[in-house]
């Protein structure tokens, strides 16, 4: 390998490396640590004296284009049609008046103010609208560090976002149509703009009908090696045919992650994803960084200055309107309108397409992807003055708004025999729960129930953090894997601590060992069914009904105290050999008793139980009588004569 691109590279990844954390212990966020190595060591930074060239930027841009490939192939997968329903006010209300709103005054701005300008109206439509999108990464990035994510107006930016990845859509398609001077001019005739929707057509009825099923096949497998390769091969064919036809490779990976949003394999694609995602994400807003152009920023910087500020200011102005709208109280308000105030990542895949499609200019593409860029670094910066003024403040207000109490659900981690009995009983109860099963067939099953099923390893952290175990009422441990479910009760006990487990063991050890944990409500799956037959078995032997159940009681009671004084001695296996044969001989002599006497105190203790309940039955009948005759207009109430 050439000496000199293992410098680079070393330099690269060194500075990103530190960075990221050097702004988030700064609390200006990571994005920004990325953006701002990238400005430090790219061609236009220090990176001339390390042989950097704007060639080598690109290069690293096209590399780091795979990133944005993935970040959107993960926000497809959000686009869930439930949840686009459930959220459809916030959604469609809120996010479509920003887009609207934010781009008519950016296409006015652009177009209107000064007709002279070598855009056309539809050119300066499409910069206007693309500049009213928000970077979905950073602003969702900064909200999870900051730990608003849940906040109100931390799920209202999450709405709008969402309504935004939707717009950019349309916005994708449309610059080829707009490309006068496109490589593929036959995208402009009908035939040419219904290849695009053939295209579209093919990608989701192939998606709907094939991958579900080729991902429950490799499922079935568990080779989790696969489906990583399928969910790379998805959006690498995806992206493709996208490109085939003239279209951006990222609305390809967007359109693959929204043909598996309601596909019960989404969160483990999701968490199988993710590292590669962060990754090159990194790698991406580093490259960004890099390709900034100081020379050009300095040949106008009166200009570029005044976009970026005009930009943030238009964006904060109609998102803290919308923020009010949305009831959000001021302070939360700002926070929102903060949050979402820059350009997003898909303005330099729109402007990228459009540059090479001949709708803008190289210049002009440039100029707007510089005035991007500065914007994104805006926003960690805005939020450290907003954290700084509402410490000032004597008497602020507060940032953020009571959350609603959480109803609450139950996830239940394993859906076999033990899981799907919870599941039965919770739902004649009308409690919500979620399935977690490693098993494709049992997370179809689940789907009967009406509740939301996950198809996932519950010993991961990303797929408990997707069904949301910390908002749960309890976690229900029903796996039959022993060393799966210690993975998982040591996950849920440390990311969880709140929430407790309700645990199925599959032996004496197993218990042991979740003791281990700090599980504490434990119960062997087959000792109390194996109690239950057993005492069939007696009874089929001839034995009287007293003396069975003297003996049953006797073995369950004698197992259960052992069974937690063994615990301390559990990993010394002589010492539980030693135990085992004591213990043998203690039941011996504990069922040798005379059994009708045992039953007989047992009887009487039952007895008095019954007659102390049957007295305070009648004591609270009398009290309920002696209110009735102490109200002068009470009548008796008579039953109707039949």
């Amino acid at each position: 390998m050439d000496g000199k691109l293992l410098i680079q590279l070393v330099v690269f990844l060194g500075v990103a490396a530190l960075a990221a954390p050097l702004a988030r212990m700064l609390k200006l966020g990571s994005i920004l640590g990325y953006l701002l190595a990238g400005a430090f060591i790219g061609p236009y930074g220090i990176g001339y004296m390390l042989g950097y060239s704007t060639n080598d930027a690109e290069m690293l841009r096209h590399i780091a284009e795979l990133g944005v490939a993935m970040f959107l192939f993960l926000i497809g997968l959000e686009l869930r049609l439930k949840r686009l329903w459930k959220m459809r006010d916030a959604v469609f209300g809120a996010g479509s008046a920003q887009f609207v709103v934010t781009g008519i005054l950016l296409v006015v701005l652009i177009w209107g103010v000064n007709p002279s300008t070598d855009l056309s109206f539809s050119e300066a439509m499409l910069v206007g609208l693309t500049l009213a999108l928000s970077s979905t990464v950073l602003a969702l990035q900064t909200l999870e560090e900051k730990g608003e994510l849940t906040t109100r107006h931390g799920r209202l930016s999450f709405s709008v976002l969402l309504f935004q990845d939707i717009a950019a859509i349309p916005l994708l398609v449309a610059v080829p149509l707009l490309a006068v001077k496109a490589t593929s001019p036959e995208l402009l005739t009908f035939a040419g703009v219904l290849k695009i929707f053939a295209a579209i057509a093919l990608i989701i009825v192939a998606g709907r009908y094939l991958l579900d099923r080729l991902y429950h096949l490799l499922a079935l497998t568990q080779v989790r090696e696969a489906m990583i390769a399928a969910s790379l091969l998805t959006v690498a064919a995806v992206s493709l045919l996208m490109t085939s036809i003239g279209l951006s490779a990222s609305l390809g990976a967007f359109l693959a992650g929204v043909l598996l949003a309601d596909s019960h394999f989404r969160h483990q694609i999701e968490a199988d994803i993710r590292p590669f995602e962060m990754l090159l994400l990194a790698l991406f807003f580093t490259s960004i960084g890099m390709a900034l152009d100081y020379n050009a920023l300095l040949r106008q910087p009166f200009l570029i200055a005044s976009a970026v500020v005009v930009l943030v200011a238009v964006k904060f102005a109609v998102l803290y309107a919308v923020g009010r709208w949305q009831r959000l109280n001021p302070p939360s308000a700002r926070r929102f309108a903060i949050v979402a105030s820059q350009g997003g990542e898909f303005a330099f895949v729109v402007f990228a397409s459009a540059e090479q499609g001949g709708v803008l200019t190289s210049a002009l593409a440039s100029s707007l992807g510089i005035i991007v860029t500065l914007s994104m670094m805006t926003t960690p910066l805005l939020l450290a003055l907003d954290d700084f003024l509402r410490k000032r403040a004597v008497k602020a207000e507060p940032l953020y708004d009571e959350l609603p109490a959480s109803a609450g659900h139950v996830v239940i981690a394993g859906f076999g025999r033990v899981g799907q009995v919870v599941a039965r009983v919770l739902t004649a109860k009308g409690i919500p729960f979620t399935a977690l099963d490693a098993d494709p067939d049992q997370v179809q099953l689940v789907g009967q129930f009406g509740n939301k099923s996950y198809f996932g390893d519950a010993s991961r952290l990303a797929i408990l953090e997707a069904a949301e175990v910390g908002k749960a009422r309890a976690f229900v441990l029903a796996i039959d894997d022993v060393e799966s479910s210690l993975k998982s009760a040591q996950l849920v006990k440390a990311y969880f601590p709140h929430v407790p487990i309700y645990a199925r063991a599959r032996n004496r050890r197993h218990v042991h060992q979740l003791m281990d944990l700090g599980v504490e409500n434990i119960e062997r799956e087959a000792f109390h069914s194996t109690l239950e037959i057993t005492r069939d078995l007696l009874r089929g032997l001839g034995l009287s009904e007293g003396e069975i159940r003297f003996t049953i009681e006797t073995f369950r009671e004698h197992d259960e105290a052992r069974l937690y004084e063994d615990y301390a001695h559990y990993t010394d296996v002589e010492r539980m050999a030693a135990l085992a044969m004591q213990r043998s001989e203690e039941l011996a002599q504990l069922l040798a008793q005379d059994w009708e006497k045992a039953a007989e105190r047992t009887k009487r203790i039952e007895e008095k139980k019954r007659q102390d309940d049957k007295k305070a039955d009648e004591k609270k009948k009398a009290e309920v009588k002696a209110k009735a005759v102490a109200v002068p207009d009470a009548k008796p109430v008579t039953s109707p004569q039949s």
